[in-house]
């Protein structure tokens, strides 16, 4: 098992403890210091002080397992307003809402798709794109994350009367 997982498996419910969701765990081995990176989550989102407070306590989680005997940084993040899906259970939770999509390999000649999530069903992952469902098995996903949409009729642009 490699590190992020066995990170992921030892901090889970660390993260949970605290009231928020453990979104995805990332490890990059590096010559002079590796970076363990997680992302977290919370309905109404994550500031820098939720952030800070994870690190905390999962930093002592970790320092006590010594999961990475060599020097690292501990990076804990938000997932950002174009949250990537990572596990089928994204594709669940965020169904109905615009995606992009990049395949690791070509469908329909082309790899990068932006459509509405329509759910997950036995691996497969299923959008509407251009007006014509696709399916696309989960392990085919290079890269998928939500669209935001700026919306200007509510970014406090006053209008001249």
């Amino acid at each position: 098992m490699d590190i992020a997982a066995r990170a992921e498996r030892l901090i889970t419910d660390a993260v949970g403890s605290l009231g928020y969701e453990l979104v995805h765990v990332e490890y990059q081995p590096r010559r002079d210091s590796s970076v363990l990176r997680i992302y977290i989550d919370r309905p109404g989102g994550v500031s820098v002080d939720d952030c800070q407070r994870v690190s905390r306590h999962v930093g002592v989680v970790l320092d006590v397992e010594d999961l990475i005997p060599h020097r690292y940084t501990l990076e804990v993040s938000s997932p950002g307003i174009e949250r990537p899906l990572f596990k089928q259970e994204d594709y669940k939770r965020f169904s109905g809402k615009e995606v992009r999509l990049t395949t690791l390999e070509k469908i329909e000649g082309r790899k990068n798709f932006v459509g509405y999530l329509r759910g997950i069903e036995e691996g497969v992952v299923e959008f509407e794109s251009e007006g014509k469902t696709m399916k696309v098995p989960l392990r085919l996903i290079r890269k998928a994350n939500l669209v935001y949409r700026f919306d200007s009729s509510n970014a406090g642009v006053k209008s001249a009367k």
